[in-house]
């Protein structure tokens, strides 16, 4: 059996059964956080109320991490060559937890009118420190 240059055969699969499966159900959940964000956002007066302020500010910055999950797992997985190591999933996970994180602040923030660049770019830059710190300690 000869195969054409490029295609693939079973031993090069692109992604495993497992990882794949994972993907696909977090970007199912991120569309969950999504229709969450918009039942929110619709229904409610977040300049109203700082309960649903708070409530909004953390289901975005949900939506956003588990959209972006996935998508760090997947370019982490494309630079190291199609191969996923052990912690590649706790990495992805930590920077989108992350990223979250800072997406619900801002929200909050943006909401009580608090936001302004110096805070924001301070925020990113902790944010930034503590990513290289985790990710340089071994």
């Amino acid at each position: 059996m000869t195969t054409q240059p490029g295609s693939l055969t079973a031993d090069t699969a692109l992604v495993n059964r497992a990882d794949r499966l994972a993907n696909l159900g977090l970007f199912a959940l991120a569309s969950a956080a999504w229709v969450g964000v918009a039942v929110v956002l619709i229904g409610f007066d977040p300049r109203a109320d700082a309960v649903v302020l708070l409530a909004g500010a953390l289901l975005i910055g949900a939506a956003v991490g588990s959209v972006l999950l996935p998508l760090l797992w997947l370019v982490g997985f494309a630079i190291q060559g199609r191969a996923a190591y052990r912690g590649d999933w706790w990495r992805a996970t930590r920077r989108a937890a992350l990223v979250g994180l800072i997406v619900a602040l801002f929200v909050v923030l943006r909401g009580e009118n608090a936001l302004n660049l110096p805070l924001a770019l301070f925020v990113a830059a902790m944010a930034l420190l503590v990513e290289l710190t985790l990710s340089l300690r071994r």
